[in-house]
């Protein structure tokens, strides 16, 4: 099984730098806790980089815009999904349990036991 992370921001590069100034000039109001969680400012968290790297499992990472793109699907953001190998999704963790995931350690555990 494939996990598929969805970002609730777009991709892109000018929409990188309107994420950064959202997270620096008013932090309560971002909307992307799976973002704040695993990406500091600029530079990826380096616990769940570890985590990352060392998963046997297949991991994919997207914004919103490039999920829709790629699998014509769309989802409340930001979510976790699981793609079985007959295109069949499976919500592993969803938009309202994310936003209530307080740490890098509590994510890397949600994620474990629903694996």
């Amino acid at each position: 099984m494939k996990i598929i992370f969805v970002y609730n921001a777009k991709s892109g590069i000018g929409n990188s730098i309107l994420d950064i100034g959202h997270k620096v000039l008013s932090p309560n109001t971002y909307k992307c806790n799976l973002c704040d969680l695993t990406f500091g400012l600029f530079k990826e968290n380096a616990e769940w980089k570890r985590y990352r790297e060392s998963s046997d499992y297949k991991l994919e990472f997207l914004h919103k815009d490039e999920f829709e793109r790629r699998y014509n699907e769309k989802r409340v953001y930001p979510i976790i999904l699981g793609l079985k190998k007959n295109n069949i999704f499976t919500e592993l963790i969803n938009c309202e349990r994310l936003n209530k995931i307080n740490s890098v350690d509590e994510l890397i555990n949600e994620i474990n036991e629903v694996l």
